[in-house]
Parts: C-alpha cells; sequence; structure tokens
C-alpha cells in the first residue's frame, strides 16, 4: 500500500512539473513571438494581394494553400534548423539577425518609394477571357510567389522569436538557477510560436478577404435595415481598410527592421547605436513626467524607425544593380 502511495506522489510530482513546463512554454511563446510582431504584420498585410481577382469561390482554397506550406516551412524545415543553429552556432544568430533586419528595412523602404514614386501597382486579374486552365496556371503561380515570399517572413519570425527565448531565458536560465534551457523546450516554444502565428496570420488574411463578400451578402440580402446598411459599410471601407493594413505594415517592417539590427549590433559588442537611443528614451520620459513607459517605447520606436527607413534606402540602390532588382521587390 505505502509502495502504491508513493508512486501516486510520484506521478502527482511529475504532473505538477510538466504542468508547469507546458505554462512556461506558453508563457515564453507569447514573450518571444511577440517580438516578431512587424514581420507578422507584414505577412498579414501581404498576402491577401495574391488572391486578388481570383473568383470568390477560389479565395479560401488558395489562402488554405499558402497556410499549409507556411505551416510545413516552419515546423518541418525552419524549426529544426533554428534548433541545430541555437545548439552548434549560436554566435551566428545576431548577424542572421541584421541580415534579416535589414531585408525588413528594404522592404518598407521599397513600399515607401514606391508610393512616393507613383508607380502603376500590379495588374490585377480580372481578364474573363482566362480559360481555366490560364486561371489554374496563373494561381499556381501566385501561390508559388507567396509561399517563397512567407518562406522568407517565417524564417525571421523564427530567428528573431529564438533570439526573444535566448534573451528571456539568459538572466536566471530554464531552472530559475542559470541552467540552459534543453532542447525539447525550446522546441516546444518555437513550434507552440510557428503554430499559433501561422493560425492568426491566414485566419486574418481569410478573414480580409472575403470580407467584401460578406459585406455585399448583408447589402443585397440583410433582414434589417441596419443590417444592409453595415454591408453598404463593409464594401464602401474595405479598400481603405487594406490601404491602412498595408501603411501599419510598412510602418511596422520599417520599424523592427531598425530596431533589430540596433539590438543584434548590441549583442555584437557595438554598443553605442542601442545606448544611446536608451539615453534619448530615458531623457525623453523624464522631461514629459507622465506615462514613462509609452514616451520610451514611442521615442525607441521612432528613431528605430529612422534608423531602419535610413538603411533600407541605402540599400534600394545596391538592390537595383541585382538582375531582377531582388527577391523583395518581386514578392512586393
Amino acid at each position: 500500500m505505502s509502495g502504491l502511495l508513493a508512486l501516486l506522489d510520484d506521478v502527482a510530482a511529475i504532473s505538477k512539473v510538466a504542468a508547469a513546463s507546458v505554462d512556461d512554454v506558453f508563457k515564453l511563446a507569447a514573450k518571444s513571438g511577440s517580438k516578431a510582431a512587424g514581420a507578422v504584420i507584414d505577412d498579414a498585410a501581404v498576402t491577401p494581394k495574391y488572391v486578388d481577382g481570383f473568383a470568390a469561390a477560389r479565395e479560401l482554397p488558395i489562402v488554405w494553400k499558402i497556410a499549409r506550406a507556411s505551416a510545413f516551412n516552419k515546423l518541418v524545415i525552419l524549426l529544426p534548423a533554428a534548433l541545430l543553429l541555437n545548439e552548434f552556432a549560436p554566435w551566428l544568430i545576431p548577424p542572421l539577425l541584421i541580415l534579416g533586419g535589414l531585408f525588413l528595412c528594404y522592404e518598407g523602404a521599397h513600399k515607401v518609394w514606391h508610393a512616393i514614386a507613383h508607380r502603376e501597382s500590379e495588374a490585377k486579374i480580372k481578364d474573363p477571357a482566362l480559360t481555366p486552365l490560364d486561371a489554374a496556371h496563373l494561381e499556381e503561380e501566385r501561390v508559388k510567389g507567396a509561399i517563397k515570399t512567407d518562406f522568407i517572413l517565417s524564417a525571421e519570425i523564427m530567428t528573431i522569436s529564438l533570439a526573444a527565448l535566448q534573451s528571456e531565458t539568459s538572466v536566471t536560465g530554464f531552472d530559475g538557477n542559470g541552467t540552459d534551457a534543453p532542447i525539447w523546450f525550446t522546441a516546444m516554444v518555437l513550434a507552440v510560436i510557428a503554430i499559433v502565428i501561422t493560425i492568426a496570420v491566414y485566419g486574418a488574411v481569410a478573414l480580409i478577404v472575403k470580407a467584401d463578400d460578406v459585406g455585399l451578402h448583408l447589402a443585397e440580402n440583410g433582414r434589417t435595415e441596419a443590417g444592409r446598411r453595415l454591408g453598404v459599410s463593409i464594401v464602401k471601407g474595405m479598400p481603405g481598410f487594406m490601404k491602412l493594413l498595408t501603411i501599419v505594415g510598412t510602418a511596422a517592417m520599417i520599424w523592427v527592421g531598425g530596431n533589430i539590427v540596433v539590438h543584434a549590433l548590441h549583442e555584437m559588442g557595438w554598443h553605442w547605436p542601442y545606448e544611446t537611443i536608451k539615453g534619448w528614451a530615458e531623457g525623453a520620459a523624464y522631461a514629459v513626467g507622465a506615462a514613462p513607459g509609452l514616451v520610451k517605447w514611442v521615442v525607441t520606436a521612432a528613431v528605430d524607425g529612422v534608423i531602419g527607413l535610413a538603411l533600407g534606402l541605402l540599400i534600394l540602390p545596391l538592390v537595383s544593380l541585382i538582375p531582377g532588382k531582388g527577391a523583395g521587390a518581386e514578392a512586393h
């Protein structure tokens, strides 16, 4: 009997440890994943254009194809690569973050320059003369382009999340005693981030691409006047919402790109940019007096944004020398 009680006690203890570990996984996933907000917003802002112009019946299947490939890339390709990198070459993470940050800066600057130059947007697929075979081929090409863009952004998301996870566990360690997090724990955190972000991004994309259809249905078939007016408002508001989403995505890319570069340089030993921005933010917070946390964030984000835009504009002419003008220009 005493043996059974001891066994039950051990099971209870193991269950508590497992529950605590699962709780830690989700807490760290939330903290680490939030650091990749800029790339996530950009992913959600960019993807809807790949279904633009197709028949309504094909919109959700296209989104599903891209989402499925995105989940595969994150879980099967990028997660193992991140674990190997973390295990055998952690020193490579800051340089890779800089490359990823510069990519985001370039993408954001490219969009800003595109808007200033008033260039014509890509042609929309509205040709009613397209045969089913042509439409299928076009859909395949669009999906391939979306998956390629998503892979780049997913790689950035996983790298940022891994670096954020390292930062979160670097002070006290995995167990509060300075012990490094085991590989299985890191894998679980990154897997949760990959799954949650994929569902969030492509769930949002599905809602966005179908919003005009929902609005049109309400406008034509709403049972009440208020419902019909809501439908009309949705239809009229979607172009403005898409424009706002593009602006937010662009601003997020520029800000996060600059922030990544500054922090990565700090990790590599060049502390001046990080310490200078930190000093400005703390000085502004002291001068304002109220809401110091918000003031610090605003000042830091603004300076990081200026740095990101400057870096992106510096990269633009270099990329224009590359045949095809770079992957980012094609993707966006």
